[in-house]
């Protein structure tokens, strides 16, 4: 068989586009092997036609374009392209082709939000299928089209101007088939192939035989074909909708503050499938989640945080639902289950311990009860072996955490301080211990065949799932265990300062050892990726700031005050030394302590404290004693203390500890690792800091000039450079849409970034990504990004409106445009309709509200207490995670006048329908 490459493209001198693909026609892919293909300028296009071997049976390939000056390549966007070959019946095929380009908004469309949900198509489709393997004529044209956004109910049809395309009479168009979707295809043998042919592809309604939408733009254009037996595959790219862009609109809500009436006082996986109904009623397209993966490191309330697991594979046992694994036989037990779970859901919010407390007292029962089935079931022993590579050591690690009551590895017994070959020892369902181990991997079969029954549920509705990817890995998991070389355990990872902390973020985990992860091109990530595409067809990345450079704090501090940005390009001292126009390494980079220091943060504990903790450092100034010279220090100090303490000392012990953690922030540079005081970082928002404000005018000039260059103009290329070499892996590892949440110290290079990758940005109205503005618009968002009004890490809009009276007024006047006017002491229902409004009218492909914003609107629904909705308070490191819905989603349901006003605001802003 004989295969010819066609391309139109307008290439610049010294530019030429080749082929590369499998097989030796194509070089296997490598350069010096590529097929070149020829420009004929007459036309247009670049061809090639060359002699496949016998027995070929497919084509896997791509074009790029080469840039022969700059030696650069440049691949197309999307997978390899595939064309099967085995049973086509004609001697020659011309693949008529088009470049497929980056940087398109629709492109993705073609991710698995898309495909497996919003626009899933149905199981009996109602588009007649083509016969595209056999041979219609002496030779045919094979049209297809990558379209994904069609309604299950709707299919795609090919009109034009050739007889075979029914003249273009709508009642005689072609109709596709979808056997290949998100491509559609039918083989034309056209009446006057030797004539250029007009055509254009439309919406067709199979049930009223009716076109529903012709796509946009001028016809399409199809040059002659010339031969006899020959087929000619044209691959069009990209229906034209006249609507414009798809945008779709959804809810947020973690797991665990679901409420129903068969939970077990935590949200479970299973009630998802009650959310699911009601975006469903309501016309949502999309419903977010908090992380979901097991937290369980002391069986305590610290367990609650979501963001700090101990697998990264694992599902959390608090979100199963009990008696869907079975019934329990013993009737004390389930008078008791029942007893417990009615107690439990009438708590209004999520009792970590005692919730847990009962999940594990029932699971352990079950497991006794079901073990010899369980182990004999063919469902489980597939499962195992599908996921044993993260199962088997995550089962062993859980069996020894509760044998050792803790979980950091390092202070258990020393055989099993690595893991070796434990999990095949233990593991064996012979072994004396083994029920110790298996009974986590019971509680993980059926965690994983309930929440993908809810995903399959989520999917059959049309609804995407959308699950949410921790930046970080907690520091006593299975994953440090297993392969400690792949993280800085000496290190921990945080944030910088911002609206949610200003003294930055300290979430404990460790960094990533990054060179180690790329010596087998990311492994572990890709791993991690595929997992999590096992439940969810769209995922946000978690601080995704963090592949470009993460915010490091050494081991010694509390705080987010003393870290830096790794990797980063520190200044050598000398360098310093020539911006300043001198150094002086007590003043630069020691903590700065005067007494009308220890005034201001101690008032008239000043001098207690000055007896207690300091020492005379000469010349007016002091300094920390070694027992309380680093942060990590003072907090070993201060624990006991506040341990034992009665009530009403604890608020002066907490200002006394934070008083001191302050001076230890006063500090203009911070050392850079390793480098044994040559090369240093500005310490993060020094501005602000006391040390600074003593400088003499000239000094603090050229400090903050050096201050602004260092953050915001010295690293952006380095940094944009290893975002290029980190996100590609992790995005192109599985087709979820991906969106990046990218609030915060945002680097100039990073949107730019994640456009070229195809990621979505977050806007939060409240946190502008612009500068020298108050609030962002949803109306100035980006199509490729979600927009909301709030997110888990703050109130949510009816908290925020009590905050700040005069902040609320400017928000009233310049975004509502209510000017003149005196904004309402509460968020009224109409107000929070009005930002609600805001939102699904932006052009951003998502408006994503969480459920707490969506209820605002309703004066009956709405909790009476606004302070009660919040989810997280990032400024509080002892914060517990325990919000929980204040209605069970069966009576969210049954809100009528609500739901219907929420379908009508998401209908009118055109996010409920697909065009």
């Amino acid at each position: 068989m004989r295969v010819r490459f066609r391309l139109p493209y307008f290439t610049q001198w010294g530019q030429r586009i080749e082929v590369r693909g499998t097989g030796p026609a194509l070089g296997d892919w490598r350069p010096e092997q590529a097929l070149r293909l020829d420009y004929d300028p007459a036309t247009g296009y670049w061809e090639k036609e060359l002699e496949v071997p016998a027995g070929t049976t497919e084509l896997r390939y791509k074009y790029l374009l080469i840039d022969e000056p700059n030696h650069a390549t440049h691949w197309e966007w999307g997978p390899d392209r595939e064309v099967a070959l085995g049973h086509e019946p004609y001697a020659r095929v011309v693949l008529d082709e088009f470049w497929r380009a980056p940087l398109l908004a629709e492109n993705e469309l073609l991710t698995n939000a898309f495909t497996q949900a919003i626009f899933r198509r149905p199981a009996q489709s109602p588009c007649a299928p083509s016969k595209p393997k056999a041979r219609v004529a002496d030779s045919a044209v094979r049209f297809t089209l990558a379209a994904p956004r069609v309604s299950p109910e709707h299919c795609l049809c090919i009109l034009g101007s050739d007889e075979a395309l029914g003249a273009w009479d709508a009642r005689k168009a072609v109709v596709l088939s979808d056997a290949g979707y998100p491509h559609w295809s039918a083989d034309v043998a056209l009446e006057a192939p030797d004539k250029p042919v007009l055509y254009k592809y439309a919406i067709w309604n199979p049930a009223t035989k009716e076109v529903v939408t012709l796509e946009a733009g001028p016809d399409r254009v199809l040059p002659p074909v010339h031969g006899r037996d020959v087929l000619r595959r044209r691959h069009d790219e990209q229906f034209r909708y006249p609507q414009g862009p798809w945008r779709g609109a959804g809810v947020a809500l973690p797991v665990f503050s679901l409420r129903s009436k068969q939970g077990l006082g935590v949200g479970e996986f299973s009630d998802l499938k009650l959310l699911v109904d009601w975006a469903h009623e309501t016309g949502l397209k999309l419903v977010q989640v908090l992380p979901i993966n097991d937290t369980t490191a002391t069986h305590t309330w610290v367990d609650s945080y979501p963001y700090a697991a101990i697998s990264v594979f694992a599902l959390h046992p608090q979100y199963l639902r009990l008696d869907e694994i079975a019934e329990l036989q013993d009737a004390t037990q389930r008078d008791e289950f029942n007893r417990l779970r009615e107690e439990l859901n009438q708590r209004e919010f999520v009792d970590y311990e005692p919730v847990t407390q009962a999940k594990w007292r029932f699971v352990k029962l079950l497991y006794q009860q079901e073990k010899a089935a369980f182990l004999a079931d063919a469902e489980f022993q597939q499962f195992f072996a599908e996921q044993k590579a993260w199962l088997a050591p995550y089962a062993v690690f859980s069996g020894l955490r509760d044998r050792f009551n803790t979980v950091d590895f390092r202070q258990w017994p020393a055989e099993f301080q690595q893991p070796g070959n434990l999990p095949e020892q233990l593991l064996q369902p012979t072994h004396p211990e083994f029920d110790e181990f298996g009974l986590h991997l019971f509680t993980q079969f059926h965690l994983d065949k309930q929440l993908r029954a809810a995903v399959d549920y989520a999917r059959s509705k049309g609804v995407a799932l959308k699950g949410d990817l921790p930046i970080g890995i907690y520091r006593h998991s299975v994953e440090a265990w297993t392969q400690p070389e792949l993280y800085h355990l000496d290190q921990q990872a945080g944030a910088p300062p911002d609206d949610f902390s200003v003294t930055g973020q300290n979430w404990r985990f460790p960094t990533y050892n990054w060179a180690k992860m790329a010596e087998d091109g990311y492994q572990w990530w890709q791993q991690r990726m595929s997992h999590l595409a096992r439940y969810f067809d769209a995922l946000r990345i978690d601080h995704i700031l963090g592949f470009f450079r993460i915010w490091e704090i050494p081991n010694h501090a509390v705080e987010g005050l003393l870290g830096h940005f790794s990797p980063a390009l520190p200044l050598h001292r000398n360098e310093i030394r020539d911006r300043l126009g001198w150094w002086d390494d007590a003043r630069l980079t020691q903590p700065y302590i005067r007494w009308h220091i220890l005034e201001e943060l101690f008032g008239p504990a000043a001098d207690a404290v000055r007896a207690e903790f300091l020492e005379d450092a000469g010349h007016g100034a002091y300094r920390l004693r070694n027992e309380v010279n680093t942060q990590r220090k003072v907090e070993a100090v201060f624990e006991p203390k506040l341990a034992t303490a009665p009530a009403d000392q604890r608020e002066h012990l907490l200002a006394l500890r934070s008083g001191l953690y302050r001076l230890l922030t006063e500090v203009l540079f911070v050392e850079a690792d390793g480098t044994h005081g040559e090369f240093w970082h500005p310490r993060i928002t020094v501005d602000k800091s006391r040390t600074f404000r003593d400088l003499d005018d000239a000094t603090r000039h050229r400090m903050h000039a050096l201050y602004v260059d260092f953050f915001y103009r010295r690293h952006e290329n380095f940094w944009r450079e290893q975002g290029l070499v980190k996100l590609p892996p992790v995005r192109y590892a599985t087709n979820m849409l991906i969106c990046g949440e990218d609030l915060g110290m945002v680097p100039a290079s990073v949107p730019g970034v994640m456009r070229q990758l195809g990621m979505l940005g977050l806007n939060i109205q409240r946190m502008p990504a612009a500068t020298g503005i108050e609030f962002s618009h949803p109306n100035d968002a980006a199509y490729l990004s979600v927009v909301s009004p709030s997110c888990h890490d703050m109130s949510t809009v009816r908290g925020w409106w009590e905050e700040d009276a005069e902040r609320t007024q400017r928000f009233f006047e310049h975004i509502l445009g209510h000017w003149g006017q005196q904004a309402p002491f509460y968020c009224e229902p109409w107000v929070a309709r009005e930002m609600a409004v805001q939102h699904l009218h932006s052009p951003a492909m998502w408006a994503i509200l969480p459920l707490q914003d969506f209820v605002a609107l309703d004066p009956h629904l709405r909790r009476p207490n606004p302070l009660d909705e919040q989810i997280n308070v990032p400024a509080n490191p002892e914060h517990f995670w325990k919000y929980r819905f204040h209605l069970p989603l069966e009576e969210l349901a049954q809100a009528t006048a609500f739901n219907r006003q929420v379908h009508e605001l998401v209908t009118q802003s055109g996010r409920d329908t697909p065009y």
